[in-house]
């Protein structure tokens, strides 16, 4: 599900004040790390997530490769730090404007 512009935008608003819940290691992105990553957005559906690279191009790899696993969305990218969100099927927690 893609969501639009002004849908992102609510999302950027919520995520404002969250904390990153996962925080990628020296390891980088484990089957550990994809698992809980995956059981996180089930739950709060929208996270941040702190990025471990040091330079641009290496958090862009490792962001690209948590969205392709997790089938996430990202919302914002702001430096080290990374908002996503993925809807639950099952139980939708946030509400999302047209």
């Amino acid at each position: 599900m893609t969501i639009s512009p002004s849908q992102k935008r609510y999302l950027r608003g919520l995520a404002h004040s969250l904390s990153p819940v996962i925080l990628l290691g020296q390891k980088g992105v484990s089957p550990s790390l994809i698992a809980e990553l995956k059981l996180a957005l089930d739950h709060h559906e929208l996270l941040k997530v702190r990025l471990s690279g040091a330079d641009k191009e290496e958090r862009a790899a490792q962001l690209a490769a948590l969205v392709e696993a997790s089938e996430a969305e990202i919302v914002q990218l702001i430096g080290h730090t990374a908002s996503l969100w993925k809807r639950n099927e099952k139980e939708p927690r946030l509400p999302l404007p047209r």
